[in-house]
């Protein structure tokens, strides 16, 4: 099923985050419907890098790519803040469609995303051209454009976070998403603003307290996941020269019986 028929369904849809194909296949044989791949992950998993707005579209794009590549369910992407002006914002739709990802998210965050440094925003009206621009340039009509706003995170005003994506949604997005908001906020959003909502899960709250959401992102899920993971395995090997097991689980997952089977039936074995 597509993510826009998942979305109409009403349903509140769990997008746990990938950091590459491997961890989109697992997400994916879970039983999870769609997957979600942004820029923490690949910036943290593709290149050890801290995200911090420094990864480019070809990277962000060919990303996106590996992981579409790898499963079936819906893909949604990380385009940051679009890459270009309005005027070349189709150049940024044109290769995640081209990259056969489900919905890509803009962003209104100039810079900073750290406490330490000062956090930007782009000019509200700018930034809903860049929607437009985005809306207008895409050819797949099931391709998502979904327009995020910073505003509540930087500076917890809620009303400016409402009339930013007011205007987003004006401007032609399918879905908004307001970062860092709550149950309480969520509510007000979707009371007054005629879109389905994205949200980005918080820690400690239940996937419940998200009801009014269409899609939650549980943008660094893998990515933890695995440097926790990897960091333990490590340090038991160093310990006592415990290696890891499921070899065979891994294995069928990536397909090696299906090769296995393609062999045999062209006579290669």
């Amino acid at each position: 099923m597509g993510l826009k028929e998942l979305i109409a369904s009403g349903k509140t849809l769990v997008a746990l985050g990938a950091s590459d194909a491997l961890s989109a296949k697992v997400i994916e044989a879970h039983g999870f419907e769609c997957v979600y791949i942004g820029s923490y992950a690949t910036a943290a998993s593709r290149f050890g890098l801290a995200d911090t707005g420094a990864l480019s579209l070809p990277e962000l794009a060919e990303q996106a790519r590996s992981i579409v590549n790898a499963v079936k369910v819906p893909v949604i992407a990380d385009a940051e803040g679009g890459f270009h002006d309005a005027a070349n914002l189709w150049r940024t739709v044109q290769a995640f469609e081209q990259a056969g990802v489900a919905a890509i998210h803009i962003e209104d965050h100039v810079f900073g995303k750290h406490a330490a440094v000062a956090q930007k925003l782009r000019p509200a009206h700018e930034a809903a051209a860049r929607i437009r621009a985005a809306v207008e340039a895409r050819e797949d009509p099931d391709f998502l454009i979904v327009a995020r706003s910073d505003a509540f995170w930087v500076s917890g005003d809620l009303e400016d976070s409402i009339a930013r994506l007011k205007l987003y949604a004006e401007a032609g997005a399918d879905m908004v998403f307001p970062t860092l908001v709550g149950p309480a906020e969520l509510a007000e959003v979707r009371r007054r603003v005629a879109r389905p909502a994205m949200v980005v899960d918080m820690p400690g709250r239940s996937l419940a307290e998200h009801k009014d959401a269409a899609v939650v992102l549980y943008y660094a899920f893998s990515t933890l996941a695995q440097f926790g993971a990897l960091d333990q395995a490590i340090a038991r090997f160093k310990a006592d020269g415990t290696t890891p097991g499921g070899t065979q689980e891994l294995e069928k997952l990536l397909g090696y019986d299906a090769f296995a089977a393609r062999a045999r039936k062209y006579g290669e074995t």
